[in-house]
């Protein structure tokens, strides 16, 4: 978990309750992380910080990150694992039908019985 932590819960967490995703469409999204904030370090520590992108953001959105003065980096491949993993349920509350998605990061599976 770590610091990537709370930031992939509520980037998950908006897109279900936001956005309207399913649980598997929240998980699929690209994520971000602010990396280097060491909290440890006070407050200075964000000046030194960089904004991680996962591949799939659009490069307009990069750019328009960077032209703002956010110093971006983008990861791909194995190296994405910085973002977390994570398993989504979902149950509805009308008809109590469960609805699962799991993580394209990482090895998983959503099973049902």
């Amino acid at each position: 978990g770590g610091f990537m932590q709370p930031q992939g819960h509520l980037q998950v967490l908006t897109a279900l309750c936001d956005y309207g995703l399913d649980p598997q469409e929240a998980l699929d999204q690209p994520r971000f992380c602010l990396q280097g904030v060491d909290s440890a370090l006070g407050s200075e520590s964000v000046e030194q910080a960089a904004l991680l992108l996962e591949e799939g953001v659009p490069a307009e959105v990069r750019s328009e990150l960077q032209r703002l003065g956010h110093p971006c980096v983008e990861v791909s491949s194995w190296s994405r694992e910085v973002f977390g993993r994570g398993q989504v349920i979902c149950r509805d509350t009308v008809s109590g039908v469960l609805c699962g998605g799991t993580e394209p990061r990482a090895d998983g599976s959503v099973l049902a019985w």
